[in-house]
């Protein structure tokens, strides 16, 4: 997705009234930031997409399908808590630990019976 997208799609969100003024202020920055990170990288191996994959248990179809750059990771676990703010089997500790200790790989698979939703979370 290019620059241009990502700004377009964080615009998008304040227009449906999904995030407030600032937090769409606090996403752009964070995109500008990783930008300019992106052109002088500090390790060649970082994990640079926190991908997040939700599908129904019950026809196999994607529900959700969201790629988030790195440096936009901290926001988006903010904002995402608003919304799911006590996702069962999730622990949002354990996703920021291992972000910060640069695990990459899976590393969230749960099942939801009740939802018969399939969460899978990706740090590649």
């Amino acid at each position: 997705m290019s620059l241009t997208e990502e700004r377009m799609q964080i615009l998008k969100l304040l227009e449906q009234g999904q995030i407030n003024a600032d937090e769409a202020a606090k996403l752009l920055a964070a995109l500008e930031s990783g930008r300019k990170e992106a052109q002088h990288p500090s390790a060649a191996s970082a994990p640079r997409w926190f991908r997040v994959r939700v599908t129904d248990l019950r026809s196999g179809k994607a529900k959700v399908n969201v790629n988030i750059p790195m440096s936009l990771v901290n926001v988006g676990l903010k904002m995402g808590a608003k919304f799911a703010p006590d996702m069962e089997g999730v622990d949002m500790e354990e996703i920021k630990q291992a972000i910060r200790s640069g695990v990459q790989g899976k590393i969230i698979d749960v099942e939801d019976e009740e939802d018969q939703e399939h969460v899978e979370i990706f740090i590649e």
